[in-house]
């Protein structure tokens, strides 16, 4: 009854959305609500017009983006979270190539998915000791490549590298697709690559308001380009549903990004809290690289990353661990408030002091 690609399939694995009560610091989640002009958007939404089909183009948001970002609302695509906006930049530019799509080995892994779903393949860069992009080899695979996701900064290490590192690997492709994944950027030191996309053709910045605004739930994600490429995703898109963004998650993005002030207090706290928690990591003998997202990605010495995660869960803290080889020893601990914090170093405290554990 399956067809042959889906019997190849290997789907994404989502964080865990526990059922009971506990401290969740493994999706990467906002702990602060949507801006409160979201539920006054909520609250004013006129339920008749959800007899109507949304606008395809989400016009208005992308209105709205655009002003934000400083680029034409031609420059900007509105997709179903960030996630559908890759999923149809991935079978834009790289379905069928014969080449293969460069990546960090150690990266988000829906890359991977994403490739397999459109008959393409990854050439995997491997990161440097320090978790650090490889530039250099990222550079020299573009000759043998159809084109490259970046994630900046990079899930679930954390780290972002220079604007002019990523450009140069741009550079590098010359007119083939690199995709910048900033997912996490609004956390990060170092500023977006959007305002380049004039310069270099084959750029598409993607961006999502699940994290830094708070929108999970709403499910909604853009992305930045040229002309053509956001033709082309346009071009997809309308190979799969017209109308990916809903009447309402249009309504409460557009209300969202234009709350700025919110959007940067909530951030600064964001970013203050990530200060506390790796200090108070380090302290209990972490390693935890600085981190540019609303996420740490920590490692003890005398403590297997599987351990960690199986007693922390026992005092009611969830945390996220990858098991791939170069990485099964770290957790990754998203930023939640400043009592999530205090609960969670607490039970580090706890379970070091007890022994070691593997």
């Amino acid at each position: 009854m399956l067809s042959r690609l889906a019997k190849t399939l290997t789907p994404y694995t989502a964080g865990e959305q526990p059922r009971e009560k506990t401290i969740k610091l493994n999706t990467n989640e906002n702990p602060y609500p949507p801006s409160p002009r979201v539920a006054e958007t909520l609250a004013g939404f006129d339920a008749a017009k959800y007899r109507l089909y949304p606008d395809p183009d989400a016009r208005a948001l992308c209105r709205a983006i655009a002003e934000y970002e400083g680029v034409a609302p031609e420059n900007v695509f509105v997709g179903n979270g960030s996630d559908e906006v890759l999923s149809f930049a991935f079978a834009a530019f790289f379905g069928g190539e014969d080449k293969p799509i460069a990546i960090a080995d150690v990266t988000y892994s829906f890359y991977k998915v994403f490739a397999s779903l459109y008959g393409s393949v990854c050439r995997e860069i491997p990161l440097l000791g320090d978790m650090r992009a490889d530039i250099k080899a990222f550079a020299a695979a573009a000759e043998r490549s159809c084109g490259a996701v970046i994630a900046q900064p990079n899930a679930p290490t954390s780290l972002a590298e220079s604007a002019e590192d990523i450009l140069g690997i741009v550079r590098a492709f010359g007119g083939k697709t690199v995709i910048v994944d900033e997912a996490y950027a609004d956390f990060s030191r170092v500023p977006s690559l959007a305002r380049h996309i004039a310069e270099y053709p084959g750029l598409l910045v993607v961006k999502t308001f699940s994290k830094s605004r708070s929108l999970a739930g709403a499910r909604c994600g853009y992305a930045i380009g040229g002309a053509e490429l956001i033709n082309a995703l346009r071009t997809v898109k309308d190979c799969f549903n017209s109308y990916p963004v809903n009447a309402v998650t249009a309504a409460v993005a557009e209300a969202a990004i234009a709350d700025d002030g919110y959007f940067r207090d909530c951030v600064a706290k964001i970013k203050a809290t990530r200060s506390r928690m790796t200090d108070g990591l380090r302290a209990l003998g972490f390693d935890v690289p600085d981190s540019d997202a609303n996420f740490v990605f920590a490692a003890h010495p005398r403590f297997g990353g599987e351990y960690l995660q199986k007693e922390l869960r026992r005092r009611g803290v969830v945390v996220r661990r990858f098991d791939a080889p170069r990485v099964r020893d770290r957790l990754r601990i998203t930023v939640g408030t400043e009592e999530d914090t205090d609960s969670l170093l607490s039970a580090l405290a706890e379970i070091c002091a007890a022994g070691s554990g593997r």
